[in-house]
């Protein structure tokens, strides 16, 4: 069904794709799997994937959204890609620290920031 995106997907120079989430709770577990499944077809679309993951609108993400990012991340270094993440909230970042997601994955505060980062 055309518009039930749970994603807005933009490319960026470089062609880095840029993704933001709709939703500013990721907590539902259907929509999650939406999220995750559609982030790895953008992945699988790509030969060296390079992928900005926004979470500016995002005040809530459950841990099997954590889960999802960490499937992704592997997918995306499956095909020697790259993968940021950027604006995350405060409070989300503390469960990053906490689960030391934010050793796995490359974070920083701006899209500006992340984007100058890949390589």
């Amino acid at each position: 069904m055309a518009g039930s995106s749970r994603l807005k997907v933009s490319k960026r120079d470089g062609g880095v794709i840029q993704v933001e989430f709709i939703d500013r709770n990721i907590l539902d577990e259907a929509n999650i799997q939406q999220i995750g499944e559609e982030i790895g077809s953008l992945v699988e679309a790509e030969g060296k994937p390079r992928l900005l993951i926004s979470f500016a609108n995002v005040d809530h993400l459950s841990s099997a959204a954590l889960g999802t990012l960490i499937t992704v991340n592997n997918k995306v270094r499956n095909k020697t890609g790259q993968l940021r993440l950027c604006n995350i909230d405060p409070q989300i970042y503390q469960v990053f620290v906490i689960t030391k997601l934010n050793k796995l994955f490359e974070i920083h505060d701006t899209t500006d920031k992340a984007v100058a980062s890949f390589r």
